[in-house]
This record gives C-alpha cells, sequence and structure tokens, in this order.
C-alpha cells in the first residue's frame, strides 16, 4: 500500500459532529472557531427563526448599519460545506437536547436571552406597557412582535432602564421619520413612527449618573440628534466633578459629557438648534417604578408612580434604596428596558433561574459531559458583539481541548442524519441556508425601489410560501 496509508487507517481519524443551538452571535462565532481549528469538524447551527443571525437581524438598530456588517462574516461560515444551518427548528419542541447529545460528539447552546425582565409593579398589564425587547422587535421586524403596533398618539413615554437598549428605543422613538426611510426598519413600524405624537421621552434609572450602563457613543448620538434637545438637571451632577477622577477612563469621559451637556451653556449654533426643536428626551436618575397608574376610566397607561431613591455605597457597587418619597409622572406609554433574560431550554439542561445563565466552566456545562454554552446563556444578558465573540471563541477551545483529550464520546456519530429522521417523522421542516439567500434575495429586491438596503419579510407563513414549501 502506498505510505501513509496504513498510519490513516490505524488512527481512525474521525470526523466530529458537532451540534450548536441558535444562529446569532455566539452560535456562528462558536462555529467559525470549530471550524477554523478542526480541519474535519462538521458543525450543524439550529435556529428556531426561519432566518439566520439572531440579534443582529433583530436586536442592533436599523440606523447602525456598520455593526450589521459581521453578517458577511457569517455568512462565510455558513457557507462552508463542513457547516450547515436548520432553521425552522425549535429545540426542546421539536427535537430535545438528549436527542442532539446521542446523535452529536458535543452540542452547544447558543440560543440568548429571549425574554424580559419583568417590571414586577401593579399595572404592568395595562394597555400602553411595553417591554423595550418586544419594541425593538416590532421595528426590526421579529415575526412574533409584527402584531404588536403600539399606540403612539400621546405625548409622553417613559423607558425605564438607562442602558444602551433604552437608548435604542429613545432614539428611534424621536428620529425624524425621513431619516429612517433609507434604513431595513420594517414598512409597518415606519409608518406608525410617521404617525407619532410623541414629544418627550424620559429615560429613567433607579441610580445616579455614575451608574448608568449605556455607552459614549450611544449617548453622543443622542445628544446629536436632530429636532430634539435634551433635559438633564444640574442637581444631580453636584459634586460628581470630584467623584469622577478616580473612576475609570470610559465610564469618566461618559460622565464628562453628561456634565457638561447638563451644566454648561451651550454655544450659539447648538442654542438655535435646540431652540428649533420639537422634541425633547431627558435623563431621570434615582427614581423606581412603584406603580403604573391607570386613566380614570381604568382603560390604558395615564403616568407612572417612581419611587425617590438615594444611594447605598460608591461606584459600580452602590444599590439605590427608597427613600420613602414618590413622584408621579404622566405618560401615556411605558417601556421597560430592564434588561434581557435566558430561559430554560430543556429540562435535561441544568440552569439557575436566579443569575438567568445554565451553569458553566469556561462553557463547559456543570455535570453534563459532552454540553456546552456560549454567549448570553452562558455569562448573562452583558456586552456587545465583540464580548460575546471572545467568550464564544472560549468555548470552542475548551470543546476542542476535551475532543483531543479524548473526553468525548469515541467511535462516529451519525449527526443530523439521525436528526432529519426524527424531524421528518414529526413534520418539521427545517430552512437551509440556500433557502434563506432565496428569502435574502426578496427582501433586497423588494428594498430596492424605495432606496432601503432591504424590505424585511415578517411573516413566516410568506416565507415559507416563497420557499414554494
Amino acid at each position: 500500500p502506498p505510505p501513509g496509508f496504513c498510519r490513516q487507517f490505524s488512527t481512525q481519524e474521525q470526523t466530529p459532529q458537532i451540534c450548536v443551538v441558535g444562529s446569532g452571535p455566539a452560535g456562528f462565532y462558536t462555529a467559525q472557531h470549530l471550524l477554523k481549528h478542526h480541519t474535519r469538524a462538521h458543525v450543524d447551527i439550529y435556529e428556531k427563526q426561519l432566518v439566520p443571525f439572531g440579534l443582529v437581524r433583530f436586536g442592533v438598530a436599523p440606523d447602525h448599519p456598520e455593526v450589521k456588517n459581521v453578517i458577511n462574516t457569517f455568512t462565510q461560515t455558513a457557507r462552508s460545506d463542513r457547516c450547515a444551518f436548520r432553521g425552522n427548528v425549535v429545540v426542546g419542541r421539536d427535537v430535545t437536547v438528549p436527542e442532539l447529545r446521542e446523535a452529536y460528539h458535543a452540542v452547544v447552546l447558543s440560543y440568548g436571552a429571549e425574554d424580559h425582565q419583568a417590571l414586577g409593579v401593579p399595572g404592568e398589564e395595562l394597555p400602553g406597557v411595553l417591554s423595550a425587547r418586544a419594541f425593538v422587535g416590532w421595528y426590526n421586524g421579529l415575526p412574533e412582535n409584527r402584531e404588536l403596533v403600539p399606540d403612539l398618539s400621546c405625548d409622553t413615554a417613559v423607558i425605564l432602564g438607562q442602558g444602551n437598549v433604552a437608548l435604542d428605543v429613545a432614539r428611534i422613538l424621536l428620529t425624524p421619520p425621513e431619516h429612517l426611510e433609507k434604513t431595513d426598519i420594517t414598512a409597518a413600524s415606519l409608518g406608525v413612527l410617521r404617525q407619532s405624537r410623541v414629544k418627550t421621552v424620559w429615560i429613567v434609572g433607579r441610580r445616579g449618573p455614575l451608574q448608568v450602563a449605556f455607552t459614549i457613543k450611544e449617548l453622543r448620538e443622542m445628544i446629536q440628534l436632530p429636532g430634539t434637545r435634551p433635559i438633564l438637571d444640574p442637581v444631580d451632577f453636584l459634586g460628581l466633578q470630584d467623584k469622577i477622577k478616580e473612576v475609570p477612563r470610559p465610564r469618566r469621559r461618559l460622565t464628562e459629557l453628561l456634565l457638561r451637556t447638563a451644566t454648561e451653556k451651550p454655544g450659539r449654533e447648538e442654542a438655535a438648534r435646540q431652540a428649533s426643536a420639537s422634541r425633547s428626551w431627558g435623563l431621570r436618575f434615582f427614581r423606581s417604578p412603584q406603580q403604573v397608574l391607570p386613566s380614570s376610566d381604568g382603560q390604558r397607561t395615564a403616568g407612572i408612580r417612581l419611587a425617590v431613591t438615594k444611594l447605598e455605597g460608591v461606584g459600580e457597587a452602590a444599590r439605590a434604596v427608597p427613600t420613602g418619597d414618590v413622584e408621579d409622572l404622566p405618560c401615556g406609554l411605558v417601556l421597560s428596558s430592564l434588561g434581557y433574560k435566558s430561559h430554560p431550554i430543556d429540562p435535561s439542561v441544568p440552569f439557575d433561574s436566579k443569575l438567568g445563565v445554565i451553569p458553566n466552566t469556561e462553557g463547559r456545562v456543570v455535570a453534563v459531559p459532552g454540553l456546552y454554552c456560549s454567549g448570553w446563556v452562558k455569562r448573562g444578558p452583558t456586552g456587545v458583539i465583540g464580548t460575546t465573540m471572545n467568550d464564544s471563541f472560549l468555548t470552542g477551545q475548551a470543546l476542542l481541548q476535551d475532543l483531543q483529550g479524548g473526553l468525548l464520546p469515541s467511535g462516529p456519530r451519525p449527526g443530523y442524519t439521525a436528526i432529519e429522521a426524527l424531524l421528518s417523522g414529526r413534520g418539521v421542516q427545517p430552512v437551509s441556508f440556500s433557502d434563506w439567500e432565496k428569502l435574502d434575495a426578496e427582501e433586497v429586491s423588494r428594498g430596492q425601489g424605495a432606496g432601503k438596503p432591504r424590505e424585511k419579510l415578517v411573516d413566516p407563513q410568506e416565507m415559507l410560501w416563497l420557499l414554494g414549501r
């Protein structure tokens, strides 16, 4: 036999079959790492939506197109002949995690945080109270939020929470609609925003200016938003000048920008711009939601009662405690932006419901060999796409180490062949990446007429019809 022939057979070089659950940044970056660092690994990416990319498609704001460029990288990964996208498959319903673990050498859970932190106050169920998460899903074309149609006929909206999602929502509510026309915002939501009567948006936080969770880029965009002016109370910033000397640089720069905006008299040009502004936004600090106030007929939201708080402790660790005072803020719309939250996916997978994560050590799920996790379900819903990239690479690295160390099942595994049979028996029709590319082409062509990058398809039935299913 030719040299090397026997050696190849004796080492039993097999193809590791790996399954990734979720096709957002965590799933794609995990797959990318595995394919790059193992020349024979095969990766199947399962996704419950018909379309890939998770929060890059359904979370990133329409007016931040540059953030969506990672889709090009993910597309390269999905087109690899050792990678396959399996959309329209709900893991935990259409197929269980134990079934996946039996078919694959390893399973990585990267399904993110699809729920929102509830307010937990009376009146939360009133019309006019929405989660920021659902509102973002609505303007970004997430199928489950397409029926939302928020009532924007009031003049004041209150957003609870002071992270980047809160600023995204405020910015979309206040941006002149003609500035959104050339983005990939859905046609339906742009139509509703054109009719909006919202003039003032309050962004409310339990703690103070030193504890805001948004970043400087998002704050700068708010300050420069056309047709709007900021309302900041200089009293909230008293004594901050001395405190910021010892805080880390990013936090210091952010706080200095807040301070300048609150306390310095704007220059002539900026003053003129602010004077002509028809809309405004403001930050309210040291306020915690106590109750959503109903209108006199009890049929809708008329305001929110806020408990006044004070800080105990210092810096990032400071806690907000109620002082006993309350304040009522009239508004017709309340958007809660207190953070995203992960769900348990399958009874067989351990889950820490207090932290909202799968218990893990460096991405290895505790006490379940061959099961891994990456992204928000691994570390909680914080950080940007880059954070998730690094985190996913680390999970991929741990998996490959275990593979090399002989800790994963030896011998061949059927991979998708076994799962395909199960799904077909259950009447589930997966969507492939080339199916997505057909839908993608359709979206791009629908957007062309209006000068948009794409017009998103929001109806799963229409998508399946376009694919001839």
